[in-house]
């Protein structure tokens, strides 16, 4: 198992050599979805070790072949929520976790069109990541807050957001839902027919004039 994981993250590393990251820190994302593509800014230069640990699930391909598997609506479709997707546990696709890398240190927030990554217990996330729709900063690290029972105020670990393809993530939350599926907080947020992802590859992509990384562009 270790011999695996160690030419894993040797595989990975020929990989990142031969597509470098921009000085910036700045790395252009590719989804490939059934729905169509999404493409995905990632702020390096901000939150290192979580677009790291993202790098190595597109480059060694095990995002490939998962999907969008939840839809959280709050409100009107499109208006508030999350769409979630990943390796969903699979352990042949999953790498060692992540070291959390909360929101009041990187400085970004989970706003609309935000990437994030999912978790359970701070530095367990994996290869399973959130888009959100609408301004979710109630997801955001507060470290002076009292944690609640059971908790954290440590957040999820924004790394990056959307920079073409909202409608596409728009679709994939209004997708058919399980009213079956889902254990706890996420039953009722399944959806019926994942959304495949048919590729995750890094891209150069090339901003309109008008481009401003501060402001999501209309779908």
């Amino acid at each position: 198992m270790r011999l695996m994981m160690a030419m894993g993250v040797l595989g990975w590393a020929a990989a990142a050599s031969a597509q470098p990251v921009a000085e910036t820190g700045i790395t252009h994302v590719k989804l490939e979805t059934a729905l169509g593509p999404i493409i995905l800014r990632l702020e390096g230069g901000k939150a290192p070790m979580t677009v790291r640990n993202f790098l190595r699930y597109v480059d060694q391909k095990r995002l490939d072949g998962t999907g969008f598997y939840r839809a959280m609506k709050i409100g009107e479709p499109g208006s508030f929520g999350l769409v979630q997707g990943g390796v969903r546990g699979e352990a042949k696709r999953a790498l060692p976790p992540v070291a959390h890398e909360p929101t009041s240190q990187t400085g970004l927030s989970n706003t609309d069109g935000a990437i994030s990554m999912a978790r359970a217990a701070p530095g367990s996330a994996t290869g399973d990541f959130f888009i959100i729709l609408g301004d979710l900063s109630s997801l955001d690290a507060k470290p002076d807050a009292a944690p609640p029972p059971g908790g954290d105020t440590l957040g999820f670990a924004a790394f990056g957001r959307v920079v073409e393809g909202m409608a596409v993530v728009k679709a994939i939350q209004s997708a058919p839902i399980s009213p079956t599926a889902g254990d706890g907080p996420m039953k009722g947020q399944m959806i019926a027919e994942p959304v495949k992802i048919l590729k995750a590859s890094r891209v150069t992509w090339s901003a309109p004039p008008e481009f401003d990384p501060e402001v999501l562009p209309e779908p």
